[in-house]
């Protein structure tokens, strides 16, 4: 379709400390203006909270959280005639994982008084009970696509 060069997908080395890809992604999104090892005590801090609080394996613990709270469907605004609708359409996996994270951390973030580290395990713990903001982003989101369905025809 367009004329740019196609992306070069160099792929992403595992974190060093439980050689999980995923937390390697995960760090990089909380990193701020390069500063790699900040986002790492902050991630690294987190599962060790995680791994007081729930007494499992903190990286299957974050894992579960992250599927629950990754997005299957999702609305885009699509114009056809003068109208605008709301089309929903399936995410795709590398925008899953981006919204999730997204979402994860907005939820954090809302929460006051706390380190990040403790505000980003107590998110995790929710999600995987079902409950919390990211939880209730995702809802929305699935919700919205849900209500939307009658304009699926349009996903081209």
């Amino acid at each position: 379709m367009g004329r740019r060069k196609k992306r070069i997908d160099r792929g992403i080395k595992p974190d060093f400390k439980y050689n999980n890809a995923l937390i390697a992604r995960f760090i990089n999104y909380i990193m701020k203006d390069g500063k790699k090892t900040v986002a790492t005590k902050v991630v690294y801090g987190m599962l060790e909270i995680i791994k007081e609080k729930s007494e499992k394996d903190p990286v299957e613990v974050f894992e579960d959280a992250f599927n629950k709270v990754a997005p299957i469907l999702e609305v885009k605004s699509k114009r056809i005639g003068g109208a605008t609708y709301q089309v929903p359409m399936e995410v795709r996996g590398d925008r899953r994982m981006q919204l999730a994270f997204r979402w994860l951390i907005g939820a954090a973030k809302d929460k006051k008084g706390k380190p990040m580290a403790s505000k980003l395990a107590e998110e995790v713990l929710d999600i995987t009970n079902g409950t919390g903001n990211a939880m209730k982003k995702r809802e929305d989101v699935q919700k919205m696509a849900e209500a939307n369905r009658a304009f699926a025809h349009f996903a081209r």
